[in-house]
């Protein structure tokens, strides 16, 4: 007979409750979480607290990862809901590996990853990419539908009439790929090496893409450098205001405080020349930086320019911690990119010239 059944009938009576307490408790601590992440918990009933600095603030300092594959924009074929459920992600996943870990397709920078894997394409295929898919970081999928969680359609704002009249009828031929540009200066901040730009949200890398952060902290000061162009931002947190309005930056003037565990920067003072998505001089960012677990941030960026859009409106990303390390990103001084894109202009300019019709003399 077996020894284990044989046991059975002996189990005692306490013994038998305490197996059921034991369980209810698992599920009321499970049903107290927060489900995120497709098989993850993420936040307990009880609030964690972020460690401190040496003079006593929240600590976010290390190096922290974007690469979510959330868009920024909620897809048309998922308006109307705010997420997915957990095997819908697994189902996302498991098509992303297979477009994305074979070399075959086209590197999918920004928003391209998710929507490749939602229309489940057969070859990830885009005649504008550089490399390969051997260059891309691995995507993290989350049941979430958009980065964009105000306003609640997960969709940005409309742009108002002056915003759509700045938007020259040549920069729209450029941006569409309808005119080859003439030079560099018909190509944006980022293409040139000057600025990827104030925040780093959507636009042509896009989540994943702009990837590595560090948070460095000092008494009443803290840094946010990105590793996309080496950009540094020293933010000091003493109350000053902000500077006066003729004076312009690339990345703006930001100042922060903390509102108890969330470090608050604003940021005005944009340069006319800084761009972000039809927004310059006006724009308006607020960014709340909150540390939830040891290994994330809660990164919430509100965008304002009543110049560009019909209403104010905020995305939430999500930074990763990483043990990985920030390297020089030698923009300038390897800027193949920029080489091919003028060189291929040059070349499609003189082919219409070739194989246009010839004058008689």
């Amino acid at each position: 007979m077996d020894s284990r059944k044989a046991a059975g009938p002996r189990v005692s009576v306490t013994y038998r409750f305490l197996i059921v307490g034991v369980l209810v408790a698992a599920i009321m601590n499970s049903a107290g979480a927060q489900t995120t992440v497709a098989g993850k918990k993420r936040h307990t009933s009880k609030p964690w607290t972020a460690p401190r600095t040496s003079d006593g603030q929240p600590d976010l300092q290390g190096i922290w990862l974007d690469n979510s594959a959330t868009p920024l924009e909620r897809p048309k074929a998922l308006e109307q809901r705010e997420s997915l459920t957990d095997a819908e992600v697994a189902e996302l996943k498991r098509r992303a590996q297979r477009l994305f870990k074979s070399g075959d397709g086209d590197f999918a920078s920004g928003d391209s990853v998710f929507l490749a894997a939602l229309s489940n394409v057969e070859v990830y295929k885009n005649p504008n990419s550089t490399s390969g898919v051997e260059g891309m970081v691995d995507r993290v999928f989350d049941n979430r539908t958009s980065l964009i969680v105000d306003p609640p359609d997960g969709r940005i704002p409309p742009m108002t009439p002056a915003a759509q009249q700045r938007q020259s009828p040549e920069a729209l031929a450029l941006a569409a790929g309808l005119r080859p540009p003439a030079g560099p200066e018909d190509l944006n901040n980022a293409l040139r090496c000057i600025t990827a730009g104030v925040p780093r949200l959507g636009g042509r890398y896009g989540a994943g893409d702009f990837g590595y952060y560090q948070i460095v902290q000092a008494p009443g000061y803290v840094v946010l450098f990105s590793e996309v162009i080496h950009e540094a931002r020293i933010i000091a947190l003493d109350g000053r205001p902000h500077l006066p309005q003729r004076l312009r930056m690339w990345a703006g003037d930001s100042v922060g405080r903390w509102d108890g565990q969330t470090l608050v920067v604003d940021t005005t003072n944009f340069s006319p020349k800084a761009n972000f998505m039809g927004a310059h001089e006006n724009l308006h960012l607020v960014e709340r930086l909150t540390r939830v677990t040891p290994d994330e941030i809660d990164y919430q960026i509100t965008l304002d320019d009543p110049t560009t859009w019909t209403r104010p409106w905020t995305a939430m990303v999500r930074l990763r911690r990483t043990q990985e390390r920030i390297y020089e990103y030698a923009c300038h001084e390897d800027n193949r990119p920029l080489e091919g894109i003028l060189s291929a202009a040059r070349a499609a300019e003189g082919a219409a010239e070739e194989s246009a019709p010839q004058r008689p003399k």
